[in-house]
């Protein structure tokens, strides 16, 4: 006999990071593509700044979260997941929409990579002038 669970399910962004969200009722267990978040995050600010948005509505220690990552580095990652955490939250209890939108934990950061243009070795970056 199974117990229902309810499971809820968001996705977060970051740069090219893309973190898909699972949260449900639980003892606090954190696991990014299988792997407890202080390893799969190499420094332990990254791991924080994951599940910045549990300890903004403490539930730090009621929730289990199951979040797979793709692409992106280690702090867009980080991010993203956060990003998907707390929107997740935000299905599990519409009250807490204030406090994680006040500490900025709902807002997608929009910053992308500028590209390259012709011409030049950089998106904005110059090759060295010379005028003879």
């Amino acid at each position: 006999m199974s117990t229902e669970t309810t499971v809820f399910t968001a996705t977060g962004r970051r740069k090219t990071a893309t973190a898909r969200v699972r949260i449900t009722q639980g003892s606090g267990k954190l696991i990014a593509n299988g792997r407890e978040f202080g390893r799969h995050f190499s420094h332990e600010d990254f791991a924080k700044q994951a599940y910045a948005p549990l300890l903004t509505v403490e539930m730090r220690d009621k929730i289990d979260v199951t979040a797979n990552v793709v692409g992106g580095g280690v702090a867009g990652q980080a991010v993203a997941v956060a990003h998907g955490i707390a929107r997740a939250l935000q299905k599990l209890d519409p009250e807490l929409r204030a406090a994680l939108k006040k500490a900025g934990h709902l807002t997608r950061d929009p910053r992308e990579k500028e590209r390259k243009k012709p011409g030049q070795p950089g998106a904005r970056k110059r090759f060295q002038f010379s005028k003879r």
